[in-house]
């Protein structure tokens, strides 16, 4: 009699828990089916197994990740035959970071359903989540704690234009009613504000006022691009029959915002439609469905808002929709998508992820990995403007399964360019001036500091091309092409500008020994040459070749001139146009006069000296050898700086 009795205790738990399960009260239905659970004999394995699975749904459903995976494992210890079970498991495993666990999970239920796309990338997961973790992206995530409380907090959204009002939705205590929802145990949540004082700072949340919050569920909000009109899902209480989220809209007058309206999207009353987001153009609704017509669980879809009220609608297709659910639509004002999915390959729960359209109307889809995205749900996020800085939601590290608002920003990328303009063979010019053109726009005329240098903050991917100048000197270019990385950079530039008035050493040109040939390391110099002519083209230049004493001077002479006509004939190759171009062999005729510099490099040399041969032959051997290399010297100099000009 007493085990009767007992038995019809259990099936009345079980057909309340059933009730409750269909009306989607998950924490009504847990705690059922944990009572019912517990008042079974551990020889009734089927039954154990049953109950056991119905409680991990439940608490799956709300996020109590620890007690589902509890009730799984009693379900599969005592052989519960629906496979999904290790698909869920595996995924809360997922979650909880335990790599090994879910890998196995799945492996089991892919041996069932070979061809589930969700299991797949999930596996897929427990090899790439922990790298991601490992070598986190440059986002940097703090949790509000202004905003949150000691309840749930999710999808904040901004709600002016100038980032002064922050909206999100909260179960907190001051949301409106008493009793606590059967779906999670928590108080129906409302709508609540934060806004920033005239200093800017935060202040603490409140309700929204006016007529917007209600007894019911209320939240996941959006904005129209002028800020006038909200959307919100709100979810109707009914003992009766399941609650079917529907999308509202709300006007602005003045500071509150009226009592919303239904927005009847379509004739289908069986569905669920929440998540509004509106496209920056204002022309689209973008919400979450569960409708006929999508490709599994929840999907992302639009429609067109018109004068008339609603058009056609659409779903986003398989780039952006998976078999799994997506999840809490939102964009940037310059047109990206940003959503949440468990159904792609990701960290484990819900992650973020950035979906661009190109120009083939396909979507581009990518994770934004961590720190954004965690093992857990991370979902609402909401950009301040253009900047990529904001907040979103996330019930990381909460062992309720509680959501609360993070905040994040993309540390600011910066590229340096620091050139320096000087004299060839000398010392930096002070009154110079660069002229920068960029293909990002950029059109400057910089001025060198004291020390000849200059600055300029260059854009990631951009290409600028630099005209260094200076009075009494060729001008000098050069090209820049900033790499595309995000990570900071610095780059530099040497500007040495060739004087107009005096003789300007060409370095590292070598000929082979008593040979007018010249050698290969000499391409460098010489092509660096044919870049300075082309960027001056009116200018004519006399090159000169010079020998050290040795030797007889008519042979000198001969062996320079060679030597010049070699530098030429390389220049003319190169396609400057030889009028341009006149080959002086001085042999030693010209011994090198001693400035500053080189003063600086041999110290026993001193500035204005000449390095005669007299003087060479006065100096210890070894410095007699560092004067006669001064002395092989290959210079150019500029006869005029008007060749066609006139013409």
């Amino acid at each position: 009699m007493i085990l009767l009795l007992t038995s019809c205790g259990v099936e009345s738990i079980l057909r309340k828990a059933d009730q409750s399960y269909e009306l989607g009260e998950y924490n009504e239905a847990a705690m059922l089916y944990k009572k019912a659970y517990s008042k079974t004999e551990a020889k009734e394995k089927e039954k154990r197994a049953e109950r056991a699975f119905k409680t991990a749904e439940c608490y799956r459903h709300i996020n109590m990740n620890a007690k589902a995976m509890a009730s799984y494992r009693n379900a599969i210890r005592y052989g519960y035959p629906d496979s999904m079970m290790y698909k869920h498991m595996a995924d809360l495993q997922l979650q909880n970071s335990d790599y090994k666990g879910a890998m196995a999970n799945y492996d089991i239920y892919l041996g069932y359903c070979p061809t589930d796309t969700t299991a797949i990338n999930g596996r897929k997961a427990c090899t790439t989540a922990p790298q991601w973790k490992k070598n986190p992206t440059r986002f940097v995530v703090k949790k509000e704690t202004l905003f949150n409380s000691r309840r749930s907090e999710y999808s904040p959204m901004f709600g002016s234009e100038d980032g002064s009002q922050l909206f999100f939705t909260s179960t907190r205590d001051k949301a409106l009613g008493d009793e606590k929802s059967l779906i999670t145990g928590l108080k129906a949540p409302d709508i609540f504000v934060a806004t920033k004082d005239e200093k800017g700072v935060w202040q603490k949340p409140e309700p929204v006022e006016g007529e917007l919050n209600s007894e019911f569920e209320d939240g996941a909000c959006c904005f129209t691009p002028d800020f006038k009109t909200m959307y919100l899902t709100r979810c109707l209480i009914d003992s009766e029959s399941p609650r079917m989220a529907q999308i509202y809209k709300s006007a602005r007058s003045d500071a509150a915002w009226g009592a919303p309206t239904l927005c009847t999207l379509m004739k289908d009353t069986l569905s669920s439609f929440a998540h509004p987001a509106v496209s920056p153009d204002g022309a689209w609704l973008y919400f979450v469905s569960d409708m006929s017509g999508g490709l599994g669980g929840l999907d992302i879809w639009r429609i067109a808002i018109t004068s008339d009220g609603f058009g056609g609608v659409e779903n986003l297709g398989g780039d952006i929709n998976t078999q799994g659910n997506e999840m809490f639509p939102t964009f940037r004002p310059n047109g990206e998508l940003y959503y949440s999915s468990d159904g792609h390959q990701g960290m484990g729960g819900l992650d973020i992820y950035c979906a661009t359209l190109g120009n083939d109307n396909r979507w581009t889809v990518t994770n934004l990995q961590a720190p954004v995205n965690s093992p857990d749900d991370d979902f609402g996020m909401t950009f301040e403007g253009h900047y990529m800085r904001g907040y979103f939601s996330s019930n990381r590290g909460d062992a309720r399964g509680w959501d609360h608002i993070y905040s994040f920003y993309l540390p600011e990328t910066v590229h340096t360019l620091t050139g320096w303009l000087y004299e060839k063979d000398g010392y930096e010019l002070t009154d110079g001036t660069v002229y920068l053109i960029g293909n990002d726009g950029t059109n400057e005329k910089l001025s060198v500091k004291t020390d000849g240098s200059f600055s300029w903050r260059v854009n990631p991917g951009a290409s600028y091309v630099l005209l260094g100048t200076c009075e009494g000197y060729l001008n000098h270019k050069q090209e820049l092409v900033a790499d595309s990385t995000a990570e900071d950079r610095s780059y530099t530039l040497q500007f040495p500008l060739a004087s107009i008035t005096k003789p300007v050493l060409i370095d590292n040109i070598f000929y082979k020994f008593n040979s007018a040939e010249l050698t290969d390391s000499s391409t460098a110099a010489l092509d660096e040459l044919v870049r300075l002519l082309a960027d001056n083209p009116s200018t004519v230049i006399e090159l000169g070749a010079h020998c050290d004493y040795k030797g007889r001077d008519e042979y000198n002479e001969r062996l320079s001139q060679r030597r010049a006509e070699s530098v030429v004939n390389y220049l003319i190759a190169q396609g400057i146009e030889s009028d341009r171009l006149v080959p002086k062999g001085y042999g030693e005729s010209t011994p090198k006069l001693v400035n500053k510099k080189m003063a600086e490099r041999h110290p026993f040399m001193k500035e204005g000296d000449t390095l005669t041969e007299d003087y060479i032959l006065a100096l210890p051997e070894e410095q007699q050898e560092i004067c006669n290399a001064e002395n092989r010297r290959t210079e150019f100099r500029v006869l005029r700086t008007t060749y066609r000009l006139f013409e």
